[in-house]
């Protein structure tokens, strides 16, 4: 079956919009469908459950965001350059993300989507250490850094986001996680 048509783009286009604006929990499959302007029978043609769905959403934005690290890694330019540019990406990918996306899809919702994003995830970072390893000998990135360290404090990360204090001190989670971003990429010193 062929799933790259205009009506499969239009559920997962949707439910991407929808997750990354209320989350998991929130969103019914009927809210997706009526958004999306297909019936409930061509959801199930496509979709078994809202979980799937779920997955696929993520698996496509997990794949987008590698391409992009791809060409961005693979594109000459100075390390400063790609720093800044990587963060501008991160800036990207999360924009319009909401405190209960993080939420159902990183901490608290379903397991099984929980361990789905946690393997997607580490799946994407092994790639990105093996990058950031072959950067590091072609003196783009320092070489007394331990990439494992970038993945370490990316997973503390995302537990970070359950504290509500620190949440709490920024308008947005995309602001939170840029900060991170920004911390890690450029530490305390002052940048253009």
């Amino acid at each position: 079956m062929e799933k790259k048509n205009k009506k499969y783009n239009d559920i997962v286009s949707t439910a991407r919009e929808l997750f990354w604006k209320h989350g998991f929990r929130r969103v019914s499959i009927e809210e997706i469908c009526n958004k999306a302007s297909v019936s409930k029978m061509t959801f199930y043609k496509y979709f078994p459950n809202k979980l799937e769905l779920a997955k696929t959403v993520f698996d496509k934005v997990t794949e987008e965001g590698m391409q992009k690290w791809d060409e961005l890694i693979q594109t000459p330019m100075d390390g400063a350059e790609k720093i800044k540019k990587l963060v501008m990406m991160k800036s990207e990918g999360t924009h319009d993300i909401s405190r209960e996306f993080l939420e159902d899809f990183y901490t608290n919702a379903e397991p099984e989507l929980n361990a789905f994003v946690e393997r997607k995830t580490r799946e994407m970072w092994g790639n990105i250490l093996n990058d950031f390893k072959k950067a590091q000998q072609n003196g783009i990135f320092r070489s007394d850094l331990k990439p494992e360290f970038l993945l370490f404090v990316s997973f503390k990360m995302v537990e970070s986001l359950k504290d509500e204090q620190l949440a709490g001190l920024y308008g947005s989670p995309q602001e939170l996680i840029l900060e991170f971003a920004n911390f890690v990429a450029y530490g305390i010193s002052p940048r253009e």
